[in-house]
């Protein structure tokens, strides 16, 4: 401590975290996770506060382990000798995989959170933002081609180490291995499109083969139950359509969208090395393998912890880790969930207009949160079109349980249904009183020549129209401005954690990073405000000037 503080006189990141959060990082966090008898382990607590240096500065297992040798700052972090020769890299890892087996992920993200409540720091009540980006899975992309030859090699690779005998009995393994010795690269393949055609199906029917062999009587059980086997045979049921020919052979050929169907995009596989990874689009500018994380944050504290959000001090309260399939709606309920269950529920949520639906504001609503975010436009064609009768143009007497339409005629049914789980109400209007009307065209495109409308219940839809009604005034755009803050919070991730790239396979795995990850961007932004640190010395000198002129 003494040659620490000599060094660095006014100390440091790591030297700050233990004096400030040295309680944080205790190992009775983790007695789940590690048994009461046996060889002694490395401190968890010392490997948690190791891996949070280790996001804060985007190092590798093996440049962490050095860190831990070599760095002054480091050793003092930790209360080693400075002799002490730290650990094997290999403990990070071995750290990580135990605490995704016990559901751990999220352990120290959660205790540094809920410290930070307790000291008043952040608290319920405020205003928080939330929004999410996409992550790229650790594996390789691969085509169908790739896709179906590569899971057939995997599954080789580990029969190989497990089972050596029993694949030399089941398959040709001196054929095979001149065609899965090497990793399956485009690069490699045919280039005309017949033979990359018989390729597919060569690579389909030695899958077939080795699964039949997999599951023939006398096989062991257990070899099925290897992980790479398992996706093997989802993989080829995914890519392959078996059907039985006139003289009763099996044949396998590849599935075409439009003939044999194709599983959707958030059951299809991506690789045989991530079951978790899922190729996903966002408009029609991106298109990535991996997984989608939300950060949440504060943007104004409640009314106890002003005082540091006049400092500008700016805490991330929730990550939460998805397939990159889910769209962002599904989340915003366990997102909410998520704040209320650690007493941090926002008096109002800021987010953009992927995450909201009628029903969520008003299940937010009673929850006491106030949902700041673009309810989506009325999406009919009428309305898309800007001609014409949209919803807005009917008047609805719910009383009488009728509408009646811009030109005076009166709704003929009202039929209360459900429609996607959710309660709607359908509204049909009379042939005799559209067909012959002189906005008939503008009205309706149905065949029928009439026009039908499908309401929400009363609450709902007089609520959704006063959001819409009120996102289109100039002071609720203004105060929705605040919501663009959460950009920086992805870029800072993304600078200095490395978030857009997934470290390791699978979901779990996944969401330890990104709670890490969230950690580390915490304590940074926690040693800016115990230094009370200047504006980022990347910030123009003029843009710093533009901020102190600003009202």
């Amino acid at each position: 401590m003494r040659v620490a503080r000599a060094a660095f006189p006014d100390g440091s990141l790591p030297m700050r975290v233990r004096d400030h959060l040295a309680e944080v990082f205790d190992d009775s966090l983790f007695t789940d996770a590690f048994p009461g008898r046996g060889a002694p382990a490395q401190s968890p607590g010392l490997l948690a506060l190791v891996t949070v240096l280790q996001f804060a500065e985007n190092l590798t297992d093996r440049q962490a382990a050095d860190a831990l040798r070599d760095r002054l700052s480091w050793k003092y972090a930790l209360g080693t000798e400075l002799t002490a020769i730290g650990f094997d890299f290999t403990a990070l890892s071995k750290f990580r995989a135990r605490l995704v087996g016990h559901g751990l992920e999220r352990v120290v993200f959660d205790r540094l959170v809920e410290h930070c409540r307790v000291t008043g720091l952040i608290g319920a009540g405020g205003k928080q933002r939330s929004d999410s980006t996409h992550v790229i899975s650790a594996v390789r992309d691969l085509n169908r081609l790739e896709l179906a030859g590569e899971s057939v090699r995997a599954a080789l690779e580990a029969l190989a180490l497990t089972a050596p005998s029993w694949l030399t009995g089941a398959v040709p393994v001196t054929e095979w291995e001149v065609r899965y010795a090497a990793r399956i690269d485009s690069w490699k393949l045919p280039s005309s499109q017949g033979k990359r055609d018989r390729l597919a199906e060569v690579y389909g029917q030695d899958a077939h083969l080795l699964l039949h062999a997999l599951h023939a009587p006398g096989t062991p059980g257990w070899l099925r139950e290897i992980e790479p086997v398992r996706l093997l045979r989802q993989i080829f049921l995914q890519t392959y359509y078996v059907h039985t020919d006139t003289p009763g052979r099996e044949v396998v050929r590849k599935r075409e969208a439009g003939v044999d169907g194709v599983p959707p995009g958030h059951l299809r596989l991506a690789s045989p090395y991530d079951a978790d990874a899922r190729w996903s689009a966002k408009a029609d500018e991106l298109f990535w393998c991996g997984y989608k994380v939300h950060l949440t944050e504060t943007c104004h504290a409640p009314a106890k912890a002003e005082a540091e959000a006049e400092r500008g001090l700016r805490l991330v309260t929730d990550v939460h880790t998805t397939l990159a399939t889910v769209p962002d709606v599904k989340a915003t309920t366990p997102i909410q969930q998520s704040l209320a269950a650690r007493e941090l529920s926002p008096g109002e949520h800021y987010l953009d207009s992927g995450y909201p639906s009628a029903d969520l504001v008003a299940q937010a609503a009673d929850r006491g949160i106030t949902m700041v975010t673009p309810l989506l436009a009325d999406h009919s064609p009428q309305a898309r079109a800007a001609e014409g009768f949209d919803k807005s143009a009917f008047r609805i007497d719910w009383a009488a349980r009728q509408v009646r339409c811009p030109e005076g005629a009166t709704s003929r049914g009202w039929y209360p249904v459900t429609q996607h789980g959710r309660d709607a109400i359908v509204i049909d209007f009379a042939r005799a009183d559209c067909r012959p009307c002189p906005s008939n065209t503008k009205c309706t495109a149905s065949g029928r020549g009439t026009r039908m409308l499908t309401l929400r219940p009363r609450e709902l839809h007089e609520r959704t129209a006063a959001a819409r009604a009120e996102q289109a005034t100039e002071s609720w755009r203004s105060k929705y401005a605040l919501r663009a803050g959460i950009e920086g919070t992805i870029n800072q991730a993304l600078d200095i954690t490395g978030i857009r790239r997934a470290r390791y396979r699978g979901l779990p795995k996944t969401t330890l990073q990104h709670a890490f990850s969230a950690t580390a961007i915490n304590v940074v932004r926690l040693d800016a405000h115990w230094t009370q640190t200047t504006p980022d010395p990347r910030t123009s000198r003029l843009t710093r000037l533009a901020h102190q002129l600003a009202p």
